[in-house]
C-alpha cells in the first residue's frame, strides 16, 4: 500500500480550523468532498462518526485515525489534518492529538482499507518521522515528509 496513491497535497489541511473531534472529522470529509473524492459527504460523516462512537480512533502518541466505509465512495481516499494546537480526541493514552488521518473507502475495499490503516500506523511508529510530521507547519511540508517515506508506485 502506497499512501501517495490515495493522498495528494490538496487532501492535507494544516492547520485545521476545527477545534473539536466531530468538527475535525467533518472538516476532513469536506476536504475530500471538495476534491470530488466523496459521493455523499453527509453519509461519510455519519459513517466515520458512528465508527468513532464505538471506540476512539485516537490511538496514542499524538495520532488519531478516524475512518469509515461508505456506499458511493469512488475509491479509497485519505485526508490529513494538523490541528493548530493539540486537540482532545479521547485518545487511549489520554493525550491530545497532533495529527488526524481520515481514511474513507467503499464497503467492498476492506483489504485496502486495512492495509492503509496499517501503513499509517507503521509510519507513525517511527519516532523521528513522527516528530518531523508533528513539527511541520504546512500541507506541502507534511506531503513531502510522507513522500520521503513512500516508494513510487
Amino acid at each position: 500500500m502506497n499512501l501517495l496513491d490515495i493522498l495528494n497535497v490538496d487532501c492535507i489541511r494544516a492547520p485545521l480550523h476545527a477545534t473539536g473531534k466531530r468538527e475535525a472529522i467533518d472538516e476532513l470529509v469536506d476536504v475530500l468532498a471538495g476534491l470530488g473524492r466523496v459521493g455523499d459527504a453527509k453519509a461519510l460523516k455519519d459513517a466515520v462518526w458512528t465508527r468513532e462512537q464505538m471506540r476512539t480512533t485516537g490511538i496514542g502518541a499524538g495520532l488519531a485515525i478516524p475512518h469509515g466505509k461508505c456506499v458511493g465512495m469512488p475509491g479509497l481516499s485519505m485526508a490529513i489534518g494538523k490541528p493548530a494546537k493539540p486537540m482532545e480526541f479521547d485518545a487511549i493514552d489520554g493525550q491530545p492529538v497532533k495529527l488526524i488521518v481520515l481514511l474513507a473507502s467503499p464497503p467492498d475495499r476492506t483489504s485496502d482499507h486495512i492495509q492503509a490503516l496499517a501503513r499509517v500506523s507503521r509510519l507513525m511508529t517511527m519516532e523521528q518521522f513522527r516528530e518531523q510530521i508533528y513539527a511541520a507547519s504546512s500541507a506541502p511540508e507534511i506531503f513531502e515528509l510522507l513522500r520521503s517515506q513512500e516508494k513510487p508506485a
